[in-house]
């Protein structure tokens, strides 16, 4: 019998995508938990991971409801494709206030 967490996540996630047959779902368990990790084409990526990473946040709070229901915590990980189109850190920029308004004196 195959576990609720991971059927259900295969579900979704197929019914999202658009190379279904690439979908990888691998589940472990351990002392912190399950880990289910999800592997999918890298052009899919946007699919799963939603705007601001809306539907994969919604996809863990329903796997965390599954866990719950279980007794246990589940966790997902979606497996960043090689080549990944990941946008590069900017980190922060800070400018003091007189560099702020020297831009602005024209």
């Amino acid at each position: 019998m195959q576990h609720e967490d991971k059927v259900f996540l295969e579900y979704i996630v197929k019914a999202l995508v658009d190379n279904p047959d690439k979908v990888v779902i691998d589940r472990s368990v351990d002392e912190m938990g399950v880990l289910v990790t999800l592997t999918i084409a890298p052009e899919d990526m946007g699919k799963i991971i939603g705007r601001q990473g809306n539907t994969a946040k919604a996809i863990r709070t329903l796997l965390r409801v599954i866990g719950m229901k279980h007794n246990a915590r589940v966790n997902l990980k979606i497996n960043e494709p090689e080549g990944g189109m990941r946008a590069p850190s900017t980190g922060p920029v800070s400018k003091s206030v007189d560099e702020a308004l020297e831009g602005l004196e024209d």
